[in-house]
């Protein structure tokens, strides 16, 4: 589900960190919110040079189809702040079962404000399709993502992909593993844990990620998802 908490299979270098799959993933699932039910995905991540806090609300007001709209604050270590804002749909050609697969397609828009107080707006569109397989009764789920990502102020479009997997290790305690990135760099890592401390509606969670072979682009994350009842 949107989270991501990215965006998309995210392009780091352009979003700190949006992540809008299920918090704490960036690689995306073939889920959305129940129809008619919202949900709230907050997080701060920690980098080497930066704190970033970010909120997407999302709702889904029909079967299969979620809307996201939200963004995050950055604090630069001995600079100043900026801001993220981003807004996504996802829609679901065929929804994720048990032993089964499911896949749907993402479009969303982020705007990065620029530091010197101007007008203008640098603007990111991303497109992207993620499908989701469960194996062994929902023991094992694999998520992949492929899309793509045009920068408009570097006038450029990336190729974007992701691979994630979900290990639940009991009701209530899930593992998370992925590996994301574009076609122009070196991909990213991260792995964690969440936990329902009320299932289906409070879910807390924690990841450590880095680029891979270079320990300069590490961190931490820790977040807070919440998930309502249907609201009308």
């Amino acid at each position: 589900m949107v989270n991501i908490r990215s965006l998309l299979l995210l392009l780091p270098a352009l979003l700190p960190s949006v992540a809008l799959a299920a918090r704490p993933m960036i690689t995306d699932d073939a889920r959305v919110v129940d129809p008619q039910s919202c949900q709230l995905e907050s997080w701060a991540k920690r980098n080497r040079d930066s704190t970033e806090y970010w909120a997407l609300p999302g709702c889904s007001p029909t079967e299969n189809l979620e809307l996201t709209l939200g963004g995050a604050m950055t604090r630069e270590d001995r600079a100043s702040q900026n801001t993220d804002l981003m807004m996504q749909a996802k829609a679901l050609f065929k929804p994720l079962e048990t032993n089964g697969y499911g896949y749907g397609l993402v479009l969303g828009y982020a705007q990065h404000p620029r530091l010197d107080n101007n007008s203008s707006m640098v603007g990111s569109t991303y497109a992207y399709m993620p499908v989701s397989a469960s194996f062994f009764s929902d023991k094992l789920i694999l998520h992949t993502n492929l899309g793509a990502l045009h920068d408009k102020e570097k006038r450029r479009t990336d190729l974007t992909w992701g691979l994630g997997s979900e290990i639940p290790l009991s009701n209530t305690v899930e593992l998370i593993a992925e590996t994301y990135g574009d076609h122009r760099s070196r991909p990213y890592y991260q792995a964690g844990v969440r936990y329902w401390v009320v299932r289906d509606r409070i879910q807390i969670d924690t990841t450590y990620g880095n680029r891979m072979h270079n320990s300069e682009d590490r961190w931490f994350s820790i977040g807070l998802r919440l998930l309502s009842a249907p609201l009308w």
